[in-house]
């Protein structure tokens, strides 16, 4: 019976062995689970981040490529900009020679008004000298033929004497 009892008493140091390493082993097996749900947890809110970041880098690319199609038309806009400067310059610059010219053409029609009216007078002028030269011709023909008249009459007269 000791024998028994022994056994019985190893089995039983065993059993409380086995016990505490089964116990051990379900608290070590429950800290893992737990240790493997925290790690689940991290890893869905690190998948969570990734995809936020992903989203980022697209917007971020999109932005990217935007700003580099903005930055080509920026560069086309500057280009037509300083062409469309230089033709305004350009048209400034006969636009001062235009109206140049038009204050010289505008100076010299001044100028021939002025003669114009000068010489309108002196034709106005000389219009009345040769109209009183006519009447004075006219006057002095009516007296040359009066005369005339005379003369031929006091000839006649006197071949008839």
């Amino acid at each position: 019976m000791d024998k028994f009892k022994e056994k019985l008493a190893s089995l039983r140091e065993e059993v409380i062995a086995a016990e505490t390493r089964a116990s051990t082993a379900e608290t070590e097996v429950k800290r893992l689970h737990d240790e493997q749900t925290q790690k689940d947890h991290e890893i869905t809110s690190l998948k969570n981040k990734l995809s936020l970041v992903e989203n980022d880098l697209e917007k971020a690319e999109t932005r990217i490529a935007e700003a580099k199609l903005n930055l080509d038309e920026g560069e086309t806009s500057k280009t037509v900009g300083e062409g469309l400067a230089r033709k305004v310059s350009l048209l400034e610059a006969e636009l001062d020679s235009a109206e140049r010219n038009l204050r010289e053409t505008t100076e010299k029609l001044r100028q021939m008004d002025i003669k114009a009216e000068h010489f309108e007078r002196k034709v106005q002028q000389l219009e009345n000298d040769r109209d009183t030269y006519e009447r004075k011709v006219e006057d002095l023909t009516t007296k040359y033929n009066g005369i005339k008249l005379e003369l031929d009459e006091t000839l006649k007269s006197l071949e008839d004497l």
